[in-house]
């Protein structure tokens, strides 16, 4: 079992910022893509934003121009910042490594943004 874990969900009001991390394993980290996944109520899980072990970059429309994904290779972490928060965001976001289908998930974290 490879440990994926989030941190830095919590309440902000809408136009503020938030950070998310995800911190897993080297090897896994080394070549896995890395990706945050939402759950909202009563929605599908969507995806938000990926980060390859080359670097490559991709979001969602929904978030485009407001979050940045990043890793931090040092730290075996991806980082995910939201600006401009919507109420809309509302979710719980999920860390995901993914190599060639095969899939590791962070239990989430949730952020609410609400005034």
């Amino acid at each position: 079992q490879v440990p994926v874990v989030e941190s830095g969900g919590g309440l902000v009001q809408p136009g503020g910022s938030l950070r998310l991390s995800c911190a897993t394993s080297r090897i896994i980290f080394s070549i896995y893509t890395m990706g945050w996944y939402r759950q909202a109520p009563g929605k599908q899980r969507e995806l938000v934003a990926t980060i390859t072990s080359g670097g490559s970059t991709n979001y969602a429309d929904s978030v485009k121009g407001r979050f940045t994904i990043s890793r931090d290779n040092a730290k075996n972490m991806v980082n995910l910042q939201m600006n401009s928060l919507k109420p809309e965001d509302t979710a719980v976001y999920l860390c995901n490594a993914e190599f060639l289908g095969h899939r590791y998930w962070g239990q989430g974290t949730q952020v609410t943004v609400s005034s």
